[in-house]
């Protein structure tokens, strides 16, 4: 017993260096690389929220998205960001209630598969926040949606890639959109909780 916990006390202090060459991320810009991103499904969420009439707060998430990220530390706000979001990915945790808002009572799946996000301005308010605006197209309709975001930094990850990481707020008036179905007892405003990291691929 002795030799297996000296083993793997052992193990733990030869892992240690490793570890501590992970500096972590920065947000200086003078430090940070640019290029193309594209998202890492495996540590990216964008999950929404709304009203539920008035007595509680329904959640919900998309599981399917692509999002393409041309980043420039010299001059930020001409960076670019694109997404796109299959909605037949929702999920709701409730079956009935997935398959529901993907009828034409609200998505209409069917007809609008996916929605997408391509922006338009951006607009640095601290080395670390700051807007981001653009179109958002979905149920056929395109509407301006500006998300507030905070730019957690970027360095190179334990897999030696080069990323970069955000977190992200914004609301949406689904009526906008042509999703008006049950408002107002079901909420027109949806908030949405977005974070995910981008690794470079150019």
């Amino acid at each position: 017993m002795k030799f297996k916990v000296m083993a793997f006390l052992v193990a733990m202090a030869a892992a240690v260096p490793a570890f501590a060459q992970q500096a972590g991320p920065t947000t200086d810009l003078a430090k940070l690389e640019g290029g193309v991103f594209t998202v890492d499904k495996g540590h990216a969420k964008i999950l929404f929220s709304y009203s539920h009439f008035g007595y509680s707060t329904s959640y919900g998430l998309f599981t399917d998205f692509d999002a393409k990220l041309t980043f420039d530390p010299k001059a930020p706000t001409s960076s670019t960001l694109e997404a796109t979001i299959n909605l037949d990915g929702i999920e709701t945790m409730v079956a009935k209630l997935n398959e529901h808002l993907k009828t034409p009572d609200f998505f209409d799946t069917a007809k609008f598969p996916s929605a997408s996000f391509k922006s338009t301005k951006i607009t640095v308010i601290s080395p670390t926040t700051g807007t981001v605006t653009g179109d958002l197209t979905l149920h056929g309709v395109t509407k301006p949606v500006t998300l507030d975001v905070t730019f957690n930094g970027g360095g190179t990850n334990m897999a030696k890639k080069y990323d970069l990481g955000f977190n992200a707020t914004g609301h949406v008036k689904r009526s906008d959109f042509g999703l008006g179905a049950y408002v107002p007892m079901v909420g027109d405003d949806i908030a949405l909780t977005i974070s995910a990291e981008f690794n470079r691929v150019q």
